[in-house]
Formats: C-alpha cells, structure tokens, sequence
C-alpha cells in the first residue's frame, strides 16, 4: 500500500491525496483546485499527476474549493467511480462547484474576446456546469461517527472537525493481506470553540495521519472578542467618519460568522443603527444550505434556536444579487456595512466595492480571515502606500484592519489538541500537508517534541509506502 501527495505539498491549495492498495484499488481523499500561484496555477490544475479514470473511491473533507474544485474535471476525464462526504458537505460542494463553472465559463469568455481581436487560440475553462451536474450524480452522502463498508477492503467513518459546515475528519480501515492500515485525514480543522460548529471531534487511533499546518506556527485572538470588536470598528467607522466598512468574506463559513456576531450585537442591544449588506449571491445561496443544517451547529447555537428561530438575520440586514444594485453600493456615500465575496479579495464583486472605497479616509477595510501570501487581502494587511486593482494604481488612505480570531483554521494549539488523544508511538508517521514551508517546519518541530517519531512534509507528487 503507498499514498502519494498530489498537491497542498507546502502550500495551502490543490489538496489531492492518492492510496493506493496491494489490490490495485485507488482511493483520493480531495480533489482541489489550485489557487493564487500566478502563471503555476493553470500548469497545476491541467495535470493531475494521475489518471482519473483509475481512481475507484473520493471522499471529500469539506466544500471549500481549494479541496473540491477539479472533482468536475476528474469526472470529465474519465472518473467512474463514487464520491463520498458528510450530507452538509455535498450539499455545500454543488453550490461550490456550480459557481466555480460559472465564473470559469464568464472568464474564458472575457479573455476569449481579447484572443479573438489578437487572432489567437481560443481557452477553454477546466470544467462547465454539465461536467459538474455529471459529477454531482455520484455523490453518495454519509452520516457522522457512522462505520460504513465501502468494500471488502475499505471501512469509513467520519468525524466532526469543524472548519466549515459539514467538515469532517477522514478515518479509513484498510484490510489487507490478514492486517488493518488506519488512516486519518485531517482535512482542514476547525477551531476548538468555534462560534457556530461543533468542536472537532475524538477519532481513534491511527496508524497513519495527514494534517493541515495553515497555522502551525500561529496563535489567534481569542474568538470571543469578535462581536465587541465588530461593534468597535462600525462605531468607529460608520457612526464616527460617517463611512464605508467594507469586509471581504468568504460565501461558506465566514460569512455566515459575521452575520452571526452581528445578530448577536442585536440580541444584545448592542447593534450600531446603519444599513448592513450582504453582496454576493453566492454568499445568500450558502447561508441558505447553513440553515438547512442544524444538526452542524453547537450547543450554544442550539439553545439560541429556541428562541431566535433564524440566529443569521437581523434588523438593517438585505441581501443583494442584482448586479445594479451592487453598483449602485460603489457610489453612495451613505455610511454602511458591506460583507463581500471573496475572502481574499481577489475576485467577485469585493474587488470593486475596494477598488472604490480604498482612497478615502472616512472608510475601512476590515480582513477577518487568511490571505494567500500572493492575493490582495494579504496585500492589504502589509498596509501598502498604494496597491494596483484590475490594473490600476489606488493610493490606499482607508483604514485597513484584522480581526484574526475569524480564522476557520485551527492554530497550533488546537491542532496539537486535535492530535492530544493519539498515542504517538502508535502513530507510524504523520504527513503534514496544506501549509507554507515556515508554517510546516515550526508544526512539524512541535509534533516531533511532543513524541511523534516520524514527521515527514511531502513534496509534490511524492510517494510513500504504508506498511
């Protein structure tokens, strides 16, 4: 048996993890896409470094695109086979991977244009709607903390881990030859005390274990202070210098924090008096799927539901799909709360909402999760002289801010609390993925002193043997 990484091999995207069996069967844990690495990024997600039509088995940690967003493609280049995940996280994927069709279709159509005036070839988008309807139709959902045989060879079972609705740890048995291989896959971890989800869960002892290392060298704030401080910079922003807040924010999981801490302020009196908008389309379709998804919640969220039967509204609150309207956002100089998709600010109508706003005092730009190193949300957290946006220069005279406790990301401590039930010399190695170089070394020092023998960081399209 041997597993090779196939991406998110010291970086944070393209998550794609091969094992395959003495039989000759071939599971993939993901199938992400991969983001922000500049001209890279095309190269990276045209080759797998496998054939898809070989692979028997995916199973899908969470829906974030940076996990899902080539399963299209996979299907498209001959993937017959079935694809697992908690019910939470195959809803969450369609939606996912329906937008990611649609903007790719929208963007060759752009760039198409241009190549036509310059008299060359056309581009193709990776994948279109069909593909991911194809890819839709082998979804096979699973239920938490339930043992399901796949095959004579493959048990699952999937644990609570937080991150973002649905999100599970990967635990596979893997019968062989008169012996068992357990495998835990980490997907990305969620926090410990998270605002809405549930704590990453106890799994069982492994043999074998692939974690996420976004944060092995960071602590955050402490998420508590998130509504107070939300209620700070709209006092200060809107009330004060009578501006714009604008906040790039994630459709699926960010978001729906926001609008959570702010409803909260409303529980509790405490709600600044301006208008509050959410533009994004794909943002209001996931908040939806959210809220058809209690059972994801934690305690806290289940005892407000007994009396705020939608924890994720409030007064002041409209959500905006119309494009005009959004433009019409770009010119009022009424002061306002605009929560934006994407979390990075690289794409999506944020891009324009920052385009407009940046050059003037009265307003702020608040980041409230993780940047890419190379993405312009990372740009802004240096606090720049000026940034270059859809190829023009802005000077920056906006107030740029962080609320870093929003992380969906486990820090070190949690992730070193994610591991704290295994016992390290039943672990036979451990893989850190899905991580900068910086970020994985100081993890990888951390697990080796907390008596794990065998830490490896694997290279792109590296192979290792399971015994």
């Amino acid at each position: 048996m041997k597993i090779t990484f196939h991406g998110a091999t010291q970086t944070v995207t393209g998550s794609k993890h091969l094992i395959t069996l003495n039989n000759g069967k071939k599971i993939l844990l993901d199938c992400g896409m991969f983001q922000g690495l500049g001209k890279e990024t095309y190269i990276l997600n045209d080759d797998f470094g496998f054939k898809p039509s070989e692979i028997d088995y995916l199973f899908i940690s969470h829906a974030h695109v940076d996990h899902t967003g080539l399963i299209p493609k996979l299907v498209k280049e001959g993937f017959k086979g079935r694809i697992f995940g908690s019910r939470a996280t195959l809803d969450m994927t369609e939606l996912l991977l329906k937008d990611s069709a649609f903007i790719q279709a929208a963007d060759a159509k752009f760039v198409n244009k241009k190549r036509l005036s310059e008299g060359r070839p056309f581009i193709e988008p990776l994948y279109t709607i069909e593909d991911v309807e194809a890819s839709t139709a082998l979804f096979e959902p699973l239920e938490v903390e339930v043992p399901v045989r796949i095959d004579d060879t493959i048990e699952v079972t999937l644990y609570e881990v937080g991150h973002i609705l649905g999100g599970t740890t990967t635990y596979l048995s893997l019968h062989e030859n008169g012996k068992t291989i357990r495998i835990a896959y980490s997907g990305d971890v969620g926090r410990y005390g998270d605002t809405i989800l549930k704590s990453p869960a106890i799994f069982p002892q492994a043999d074998y274990i692939i974690i996420e290392s976004t944060y092995g060298n960071r602590l955050h704030d402490k998420a508590e202070t998130t509504p107070e401080h939300l209620k700070e910079i709209i006092i200060e922003t809107c009330i004060g210098k009578r501006g714009k807040l604008i906040i790039p924010a994630f459709s699926v999981g960010r978001t729906q924090e926001l609008l959570y801490s702010l409803n909260e302020l409303e529980l509790d009196h405490q709600l600044p008096d301006v208008r509050y908008y959410v533009d994004s389309p794909l943002s209001t379709q996931a908040t939806a799927i959210v809220k058809r998804h209690p059972e994801c919640f934690n305690g806290a969220v289940q005892k407000i539901l007994k009396f705020d039967k939608d924890p994720f509204d409030f007064k002041g609150l409209h959500y905006i799909e119309d494009k005009r309207e959004s433009q019409a956002l770009n010119v009022t100089k009424d002061p306002c709360v605009i929560i934006s998709a994407s979390g990075m600010a690289e794409a999506g109508r944020v891009k324009h909402h920052i385009a407009n706003s940046i050059s003037e005092p009265r307003n702020t730009i608040l980041m409230v999760g993780y940047c890419e190193k190379h993405s312009l949300g990372a740009r802004l957290k240096e606090h720049p002289e000026e940034v270059t946006i859809f190829g023009d220069v802005f000077p920056v005279r906006a107030d740029i801010r962080s609320i870093e406790s929003m992380s969906a990301h486990a820090d070190y401590l949690d992730l070193c609390q994610y591991l704290s039930t295994q016992e390290p010399d039943e672990v036979k190695r451990i893989f850190i993925v899905h991580g900068e170089p910086e970020s994985q070394e100081a993890f990888k020092s951390r697990l080796l002193k907390k008596g794990f023998q065998d830490v490896v960081i694997p290279q792109l399209h590296e192979t290792f043997n399971l015994n």
